[in-house]
């Protein structure tokens, strides 16, 4: 994946980069050189990457049940 550097010298992390990382706007990060010369960017907290499903955990909202979610979604009161 290519980007371009900017006057500015700042460059776009590609979508499915930034969603590997588990990184966003606000997140900071490293470069790093590893032995063979070569440029890695990491997480500046070395955090394990965050799953792109956990911003969905406790969507629901408390105290629904699993039938009564299902029935929302299949559009019944």
């Amino acid at each position: 994946m290519a980007t371009t550097v900017t006057a500015k010298g700042q460059v776009t992390i590609p979508k499915d980069v930034q969603e590997f990382l588990g990184i966003g706007p606000g997140s900071q990060i490293d470069f790093k050189r590893a032995q063979d010369g070569s440029v890695v960017l990491v997480p500046a907290n070395d955090a394990k990457p965050v799953s792109r499903f956990a911003k969905f955990l406790g969507h629901a909202g408390p105290g629904l049940s699993t039938d009564e979610i299902m029935a929302m979604t299949r559009g019944e009161e």
